[in-house]
């Protein structure tokens, strides 16, 4: 059977990238609006006073890394499935030999990982020559950030793969979806960079799993954690990953006990 979800996976991915003239104009967008928050960033410093807990050199990185890996995040489910539920195709899905999550993961998958292939090379090869990105604090900060990237893959997958679950249970999935997004993007640290949040606040989203996705990995690119911090953050992301795996395959158990095919 894992060869069936690696074939969907690959069959998916082949298909979205094709799609390179949207790849382009999604690239220079992003650096649009990177350049856009950059310069908010440098009027907050040039009027700031004091010290900060992270240099705004530090800060330019980290929002050129936010915008070449944007298409990691949980933005949306797959309109494709999200129209299968919503005609009632989604009957035909049920009835081939794979396991439904399965499938459903390995699309998201797909999803999270073929627009970020294909806009994060020159997103970040602009940066580096004319925006001011940094290279890795180390060597050693590259392997972190790689090996955290890839956790953040599979946490940003399983909570799609959930997202999508709940959609048998709302049939549209626009309100669940949109609250999920402004949650995660405040406290992935998206937005704003968890350090130069009140200490309050940052006390609260350490606990929660969506630091994951984007302070970790930034993070230790940066230098700003210890590298020695890594495995133990990686199993952090590993561990609620798969928190949002169980939770989507029991919501889906209990729901497909009780589905309702519109239409009949």
């Amino acid at each position: 059977m894992s060869g069936a979800y690696r074939a969907i996976l690959e069959a998916q991915m082949r298909s979205l990238l094709q799609y390179r003239a949207a790849a382009i104009g999604g690239a220079l967008t992003q650096i649009f609006f990177g350049f856009v928050i950059i310069q908010v960033y440098e009027a907050f410093y040039a009027e700031a006073t004091g010290d900060q807990p992270m240099a705004l050199q530090q800060v330019i990185t980290y929002v050129w890394l936010g915008q070449a890996m944007l298409g990691l995040f949980p933005w949306n489910v797959d309109p494709t499935i999200r129209q299968q539920i919503r005609d009632g195709n989604v009957v035909y899905e049920l009835l081939r030999p794979v396991d439904l999550y399965g499938l459903w993961f390995a699309r998201s998958a797909a999803r999270r990982l073929a627009p970020t292939m294909l806009r994060s090379v020159p997103i970040l090869i602009v940066a580096a020559a004319f925006l001011g990105l940094q290279p890795p604090a180390t060597w050693a900060a590259l392997g972190a950030w790689i090996i955290t990237t890839f956790g953040a893959i599979l946490l940003a997958t399983s909570i799609t793969a959930l997202l999508t679950t709940t959609m048998l249970w709302t049939i549209s999935g626009e309100g669940i979806v949109t609250l999920a997004v402004v949650v995660v993007v405040l406290t992935s640290g998206m937005a704003i960079p968890l350090p130069l949040m009140p200490l309050n606040l940052q006390a609260i989203m350490t606990w929660l799993p969506f630091r994951g996705l984007v302070a970790i990995p930034f993070r230790l690119y940066l230098g700003h954690l210890p590298v020695d911090q890594t495995l133990s953050l990686f199993g952090f992301q590993i561990l609620w990953a798969g928190f949002f795996i169980l939770a989507g395959r029991t919501l889906l158990s209990r729901l497909r006990r009780r589905i309702v095919v519109q239409g009949g």
